[in-house]
């Protein structure tokens, strides 16, 4: 038995069926395990590792299987497992850097049904949902919504909205985020921390369902969204009080390239002041598409430096996926 298996939430956390309106017996079938094996030389690797482990919920009769990107980003060997005990390859269908959803197809038929998807549209704070990760009611937990607010993250990447659940699933990353009725809602993203009430309570960050539905034909058709790329910097910053500051690069990144350094507060974007991380991505998408050239303003050690950033297009520096 693996660890995965072996733990298990409190019964009195778990989802009781005699409590839900729907048949929870298929909603947790619908979840299967992700794993996935990326090559030791992708962009990815030293930050995400070469082995990476989560979940992904199967959204079509054919083996379609929603999950967070980060996890197939440059996958090499996908295998998913069910609640019944199948594993099966499947194959990296997209990754959308937008949104961060991934999209795999099994490479043979298994025994998960598929989930209808819902709409966030009238979910707010306090609604009661379902966290599910693979393995049944043991690994599924009774949540509420806490927060539902924009989203930065410090590798380029801003949600308009995202959903912010408690108590926090520790097996996050790709879990189904299911609504009363029974419906996908959103997959899970993140561990985070999130003030309510004056204190700080441990939550998952989950992205809402609702982003798949205007680009999830071009994706399973084409790979890609069918919306431009953002132009992307390769620099990880952070919020510090009323500045941005530079925490690292992307090797060969257009910001290493242009000699950002670890560090540096960013200033201004193309004479526009910046203040908080939200604000500088969404300036630097502003400009235009990836290839963009990106004004920027920074200070260091006092100085201040004028820089211009020749933007790219982040899946360039990623390793497509195989054919099994």
């Amino acid at each position: 038995m693996s660890d995965d298996e072996e733990w298990a939430f409190p019964e009195s956390l778990q989802p009781n069926p005699r409590e839900t309106g729907f048949d929870l017996d298929r909603t947790l079938d619908a979840v299967v395990a992700l794993r996935a094996e990326i090559p030791e030389d992708a962009f990815t690797a030293s930050a995400l590792g070469t082995e990476r482990a989560g979940n992904g919920v199967v959204i079509s009769e054919n083996g379609v299987v929603l999950t967070i990107g980060y996890l197939i980003a440059e996958a090499q060997q996908v295998w998913l497992s069910t609640n019944r005990g199948a594993v099966v390859p499947a194959y990296p269908l997209a990754y959308d850097q937008a949104t961060g959803f991934g999209l795999v197809r099994a490479l043979g038929p298994f025994d998960a049904p598929a989930l209808v998807r819902g709409s966030t549209a009238d979910c707010q704070p306090g609604d009661p949902v379902l966290v599910i990760g693979q393995g049944g009611r043991a690994h599924a937990l009774k949540a509420k919504v806490i927060a539902r607010r924009e989203f930065a993250g410090y590798w380029e990447y801003v949600l308009d909205e995202a959903l912010f659940t408690a108590p926090a699933h520790p097996n996050w990353g790709g879990t189904a985020l299911v609504g009363e009725d029974g419906r996908l809602l959103g997959i899970g993203s993140l561990l985070l921390e999130e003030a309510v009430d004056g204190r700080s309570v441990q939550c998952n960050m989950v992205v809402p369902v609702d982003l798949l539905e205007p680009i999830l034909e071009n994706l399973l058709t084409t790979g890609v969204s069918g919306v431009p790329a953002h132009p992307w910097l390769g620099l990880y910053a952070t919020d510090y009080t009323d500045y941005v500051v530079v925490a690292g690069l992307a090797g060969e990144g257009p910001a290493e390239q242009a000699g950002v350094e670890t560090g540096d507060m960013v200033l201004a974007v193309a004479g526009q002041p910046v203040s908080t991380l939200i604000q500088l991505f969404r300036l630097v998408w502003a400009l235009g598409p990836a290839g963009t050239v990106v004004p920027l303003t920074l200070s260091r050690d006092g100085a201040t430096l004028e820089m211009e950033l020749r933007s790219a297009d982040r899946t360039d520096f990623l390793k497509g996926p195989q054919l099994h």
